[in-house]
């Protein structure tokens, strides 16, 4: 079964830059993270899981407005590792950050890494 463990969360102060790490391993039959769709997401205390960063098949990339400019995501198949770049960190940027990798309607997730940006 395919293991997704993210790293690289922790303590920051405002204005902060920090990279996550998402290693995926377990694919079956060679695949590797070329077949999947790639996205990070974060959720906040007492909010829902949001999508802030995906890796479309053709390889652009795109962001939801909080963090644009801000944040870059990087997926590399050759390591099965997917970064988060985050630059300019703010409180509201305080989440656990999870990656996810879906495939034909089967979505799989890690257990999150916690970023807390704080002065």
């Amino acid at each position: 079964q395919l293991q997704l463990v993210e790293s690289g969360g922790g303590l920051v102060q405002p204005g902060g830059s920090l990279r996550l790490s998402c290693a995926a391993s377990g694919f079956a039959h060679g695949w590797t993270l070329s077949y999947y769709a790639i996205g990070w997401y974060r959720q906040a205390p007492g909010k829902q899981r949001e999508s802030i960063a995906y890796i479309f098949g053709d390889g652009k990339s795109a962001y939801q407005d909080p963090v644009k400019g801000r944040f870059a995501i990087a997926g590399d198949a050759d390591s099965d590792t997917v970064d988060l770049f985050m630059t300019n960190l703010q409180p509201n940027d305080t989440a656990v950050y999870y990656c996810n990798l879906a495939r034909l309607g089967k979505d799989y997730w890690g257990k999150g890494t916690l970023v807390t940006v704080t002065s």
